[in-house]
């Protein structure tokens, strides 16, 4: 008997430590994927702000998803599909003039579930017809391997 309570408490302790373990293995294993896919997604909007500084909107619009199914709410309201998408940039940014120099600002980028991410942040145009500034949330998801945003909310 005197054999058993020393043997049990050291059952007991390895246990621990073997959940302890795959515990701080869990948290190393999903922090490492956030930090590459917040790596992805910043990524995403560089090529953004480098296409966008060539009055590429096409190549500026490769950040998101080709689909019907994309959403944008911005000063116009509510634009479905990628298409439409870009023809209102097209509409509302004719020439480098109206397009200028984009500059993002990340503040915050976050996990909602699975491959799904939000993107707050500030984006800054400076303009030969005029300034503009103001905020948005993204929401990118990761899609056949590559990140895209499915819903953009500008103001």
């Amino acid at each position: 008997m005197k054999y058993y309570i020393p043997l049990l408490f050291a059952l007991l302790s390895i246990s621990c430590v073997s959940i302890k373990t795959d515990v701080i293995t869990d948290r190393i294993e999903k922090s490492d994927n956030q930090a590459s896919a917040e790596a992805g997604i910043r990524l995403v909007m560089e090529a953004q702000e480098i296409a966008w500084n060539k009055h590429d909107l096409e190549g500026f619009m490769e950040g998101y998803w080709k689909s019907d199914s994309l959403k944008f709410y911005g000063s116009n309201g509510l634009t479905k599909g990628w298409q439409n998408t870009l023809d209102n940039y097209k509409k509302g940014y004719p020439t480098k003039a109206e397009s200028g120099i984009l500059n993002f600002v990340i503040n915050d980028i976050s996990k909602i579930e699975g491959d799904n991410y939000w993107v707050m942040g500030e984006y800054h145009l400076k303009r030969q017809v005029g300034d503009a500034d103001g905020v948005f949330i993204i929401i990118f998801k990761k899609i056949n391997g590559d990140w895209k945003i499915v819903a953009d909310m500008s103001c």
